[in-house]
């Protein structure tokens, strides 16, 4: 998502606040909103497939966790 993407999302959540939105912004934030969170979900599982564990003897492992969800898709 650009920075201008989010720049948008934040305003239209302040206008949402302070004084409402038009059917047709409310529809644009849903949208961006979806987006954002699609972004993030995908960059937060990037750093988990690429996390590893050092072991007392030096080995590096890969989490459980994270090892069922790959499998799982």
């Amino acid at each position: 998502m650009t920075e201008l993407k989010i720049k948008r999302l934040n305003e239209l959540a302040h206008k949402a606040k302070t004084e409402g939105l038009t059917e047709r912004e409310k529809e644009e934030q849903s949208v961006l909103r979806a987006e954002y969170i699609t972004d993030y979900r995908n960059n937060f599982i990037n750093i988990m497939e690429n996390t590893r564990i050092k072991t007392p003897d030096g080995k590096l492992i890969k989490p459980e966790r994270v090892k069922k969800q790959q499998d799982n898709n």
